[in-house]
Parts: structure tokens; sequence; C-alpha cells
């Protein structure tokens, strides 16, 4: 990428960025009313969880984990129905104040430099140690379990079940590696047991797996965007949201081996970026050029 375009993307990520702090700015200073209303809370955790994504694709881990560290605490907080006072209010205020300077510093004209993001993110450990801390005291008190973790731990399994399938989806394609893409898929269906579309997905994934006739070109694509767009879903607590693809209902029920989409391998790869480093989806793309 020219540094032409890599400024652009960059403009759009700090433009965007700036909106989201708006959102997380004004739920904070509210948060005590904000509490009990899902849909506010829910869109605070988005913003947080937005910029995440974007400072990941871009590399910069230090903007990435200040916007995480909120986004885990933000999903507590709207998962479970805690009382908020004016301590947890000032702590997110803080948690804020840090993701604002990392942002400010990157849209400055000397951008973000490693080793002032590296001081930031070391000053920051504290106030985030301690909001943890005092989340985890207010649920004590109310003698709730953060629900986060479960959904978390779902979500952490299923980004390791993809990556191991993004492995196989690039080896030779062979039985063998078909049959493990099989059982990878079976450890996703004993995931979230309850959650109905999320069953119905990982099916129809398995369905498309078991024809030999689907090339890995094609499976690949379709296979892993949706199982990663869905676990996305479940982490957020909107499982009901889940849907299955005309293009994955087709590779689920055909006979005979198609050509289901046109995209290109670096279009899938914008999508992947989300999930997998660079160097692997890298080697995604290489892969489904080759086998063109």
């Amino acid at each position: 990428m020219d540094s032409a375009n890599a400024q652009k993307i960059l403009g759009y990520f700090i433009e965007e960025a700036k909106e989201h702090l708006e959102t997380l700015e004004q739920g904070i200073l509210d948060l005590g009313n904000l509490v009990n209303n899902t849909e506010q809370m829910n869109e605070m955790f988005r913003a947080a969880h937005s910029i995440k994504g974007g400072a990941a694709m871009l590399g910069y881990g230090s903007i990435q984990k200040t916007a995480h560290r909120l986004e885990d605490a933000f999903k507590i907080l709207k998962e479970n129905p805690i009382q908020v006072d004016q301590k947890l209010e000032s702590l997110f205020l803080k948690g804020y104040d840090l993701l604002q300077i990392l942002i400010d510093k990157l849209s400055g004209p000397l951008g973000l430099q490693a080793e002032e993001a590296n001081a930031i993110l070391k000053k920051g450990e504290p106030t985030f140690a301690e909001l943890q801390a005092h989340l985890n005291y207010l649920l004590n008190q109310k003698k709730f379990t953060p629900a986060v973790a479960t959904a978390s731990s779902i979500s952490i399994r299923v980004r390791d079940i993809l990556k191991q399938m993004l492995q196989l989806f690039k080896q030779e394609e062979t039985s063998a590696s078909r049959q493990q893409l099989q059982k990878l898929t079976l450890s996703l269906s004993q995931l979230a047991s309850e959650q109905q579309k999320w069953q119905y997905l990982v099916k129809n994934a398995q369905s498309a797996l078991a024809n030999p006739k689907h090339s890995y070109r094609t499976l690949a694509p379709v296979i892993i965007k949706e199982l990663k767009q869905a676990s996305d879903l479940l982490e957020w607590g909107r499982g009901q949201e889940i849907t299955v693809s005309q293009e994955l209902q087709l590779l689920a029920t055909a006979k005979l081996p198609q050509i289901l989409i046109t995209l290109e391998p670096e279009l899938v790869a914008s999508t992947l970026l989300q999930m997998f480093n660079r160097q692997q989806v890298s080697q995604l793309v290489q892969l489904l050029k080759t086998r063109r």
C-alpha cells in the first residue's frame, strides 16, 4: 500500500475514532442513568470495540489494548445490574482520558511514537486495574457473577478454532485435512448449545465441508467470515441476530461443486484482518490466488 492510501486509511480511522470517543464521553458522564438503558450501553460497548478493531488492523497496539480494557469493563457493566457510584464514574473517565490522549497524539503532526505510546499505556495500567477491582467489588456486593466471563470464554475458544481452520485451509486438500476441519466444526457445535441460530449456522458449515467437491478456495472465505461474525454477535449478547447467508446455504445443500462468490482475495483479507495478524492473512491471500 502506498503512503497516500495509508494516510487516507489512517485519516478515516482517526475521524471515526473521534466520533466513538464522543459517544463514550457522553455516556460516561451520564453513566448512572445509562446503565439501565440496554441499547445505549450496547452503543458504548460497540464504540470501544470499533476503536479496538481499527487500531488492531492498523497496528497501534497501545490504542487497541486501552480500548479493549474499556470494552471489557463496559461488557461487565451492561450485562450485570450494578449500582454505579462516583468512584466507578471517575475510573471510567480516567480510562477514557487515556484513550483520548493516545488518539490525539496519533492525529498530531508527529503521530503516535512507540516510546510515548508505551509510556502512556504503562501509566494507565493502575487505572484499569483499579477499575476492574472496583467492578468486582460492586459485583460481589450484589452477589452477581459477571456474565461476561461465559461469553468472552466462548468467543476466545471460537477464535482459536477458526485460526486452526485457517491453517488447515492453507494446506493441501486431502481427506485427512477435511476430516480435521469437520472435527473443528463439531467442537464449535458444542459451544453455545442454547443458541439455536448459532447451532444452525455451524450445522450448515459442517454440511458444506462434508462435500469433497467443494474446494477450500470456495469454502474458506464464506465459512471463516460467517463464523467470525456470528461469534462477535454471541460476544455482544446478540445471538438472535445470527443469520446464514445464501452462499453458505447453497454450499451446504449443493450436490455439485459451485463457485458461489466472486470475492477477490484482497477483499477477503480485509474481513479477516480483524481476527488474524497480517502474516496469517497474507498467507491466506496467496493461497486463494494460487488456487484460482
